[in-house]
């Protein structure tokens, strides 16, 4: 079951922090499209809308999945301190307390990559209703 602490240490918490370097390198090049777009380069809203909302999907994905993901990380460690203690019959509590403590490691994370994912998200959403709303505001009036 050793293997299982290296899944939990390098698999789930590895991919965790990918997620972040992804939600972080979207949000990135949101934020700079968002400051060089021409709003009156798009004759239509839904075409505008179409390319303002390109990847930010991808953030809100990963907010919503991240603490689930760490939620993993936790049962899988906590299982793994059930299997020692089983195994081995009485053991040291630091040992125990290892073993907990990589579980909610694992959670932690989750939690750390998940806000400012989903903060990020809700700025970008309120950027694009905002641009959304110059564009019509530039053109007169509503079209749908």
């Amino acid at each position: 079951m050793e293997w299982l602490r290296v899944v939990i240490d390098y698999g789930i918490i590895g991919f965790l922090i990918l997620l972040s370097i992804i939600a972080i390198g979207i949000a990135i090049e949101r934020f700079y499209y968002f400051r060089h777009i021409k709003l009156n380069d798009f004759p239509d809203k839904k075409s505008l809308e179409l390319e303002l909302t390109k990847k930010i999907h991808l953030i809100a994905t990963i907010g919503s999945n991240a603490p689930y993901i760490g939620l993993l990380g936790t049962v899988l460690g906590i299982m793994l301190t059930f299997y020692m203690i089983g195994k081995e019959g009485f053991m040291d509590t630091g040992k125990i307390m290892a073993g907990l403590a990589l579980a909610l490691k694992a959670t932690a994370i989750g939690l750390l990559v998940a806000i400012p994912a989903v903060s990020l998200y809700n700025f970008l959403l309120r950027k694009v209703k905002v641009l959304l709303m110059t564009w019509e505001i530039d053109h007169g009036r509503k079209r749908v």
